[in-house]
């Protein structure tokens, strides 16, 4: 079994290193942290909302946006990554940029890879700490719309400059 995990494994890099084996290993992961979070709530009794709101949604959207940018690319995180990462310079505003080692640090050095995770959290909380869930999610979503006035006061700054 394992000689044909193998053969698979180097027939699909095809030249590149992809480590099949550690993106197993992260969806057991995910897998199983869901399993968890949902024998948890049911312990609890506690059940998924029959819907959510759009302000739920909005914070949550805005939340998980702002949650996986900051734990992916923000210098101050940089120590949370640096067993998995290498550090390359520079990204964007405030931001660093990372050369991932192995499949944990392609999860920590993408925002798209970590919104999955970030957002599954979110949704585990509104089950099992709603109002907590939703001063986090109005916390990073306020943090999220200063970046976003950031961005656009320094716009305006330079073209009133020119």
């Amino acid at each position: 079994m394992t000689d044909i995990l193998q053969k698979t494994e180097q027939a699909y890099e095809n030249g590149h290193d992809r480590p099949l084996g550690g993106y197993v290993g992260l969806l057991v992961a995910y897998g199983g942290t869901v399993g968890v979070a949902a024998a948890v709530a049911m312990l609890a009794g506690r059940k998924a909302p029959e819907q959510i709101g759009l302000m739920d949604l909005a914070l949550m959207a805005a939340c998980t946006h702002k949650v996986s940018r900051r734990l992916a690319k923000d210098p101050v995180t940089s120590p949370l990554r640096a067993p998995f990462t290498r550090y390359e310079g520079q990204g964007g505003p405030s931001e660093v940029q990372e050369k991932p080692r192995g499949a944990i640090g392609e999860l920590l050095a993408c925002p798209f890879c970590l919104a999955q995770w970030v957002a599954t959290a979110y949704a585990a909380g509104l089950v099992l700490a709603p109002r907590v869930t939703r001063l986090v999610g109005a916390t990073m979503t306020a943090v999220a719309v200063s970046d976003w006035l950031q961005f656009a006061y320094a716009k305006l700054m330079k073209s009133a400059e020119e």
